[in-house]
């Protein structure tokens, strides 16, 4: 048997990460793909999937790191069929993709959240200050 998926899509939302009891990392998150087609009748159309995933180990903490809701990224792993009771007692399910390989497709700045842009300005002395000069021979400098 052979159960094997790649998605190129946007995450939907940001990564929720956490680490299980023996410490290793797991990201969820979910991912949405788009199909384009003419209809019959010459009329445009667009499907949408949206599929949850999973990661676990480092690739979930570099996940976690550097995507956010709307990253492009390139997914590959197997579908897991996920079953359960819900609150109200009826039975659920869903599939989802358990990730083995992960690529980040955006740029650089794509890939990362805007809380993390911050560039530190660089020192500016004021003008009370005084910055004392140093008397440094050339010898002394190791490079």
């Amino acid at each position: 048997m052979y159960n094997k998926v790649i998605f190129v899509g946007n995450l939907t939302r940001d990564i929720e990460l956490k680490f299980i009891k023996n410490g290793t990392a797991v990201a969820k998150s979910a991912i949405a793909t788009t199909f384009k087609y003419k209809s019959s009748n010459a009329e445009q159309k667009e499907e949408v999937c949206f599929l949850d995933f999973t990661i676990f180990g480092r690739s979930a903490e570099v996940a976690n790191q550097y995507l956010h809701k709307g990253s492009k990224v390139l997914l590959e792993g197997r579908l897991i069929f996920d079953q359960w009771i819900a609150q109200d007692g009826t039975n659920r399910n869903r599939h989802s993709l358990r990730v083995e390989t992960m690529k980040m497709l955006g740029s650089k700045d794509e890939n990362r959240p805007s809380a993390v842009e911050h560039k530190p300005e660089p020192y500016q002395a004021k003008a009370s200050e005084k910055i004392p000069e140093v008397d440094i021979d050339e010898d002394d400098i190791p490079f």
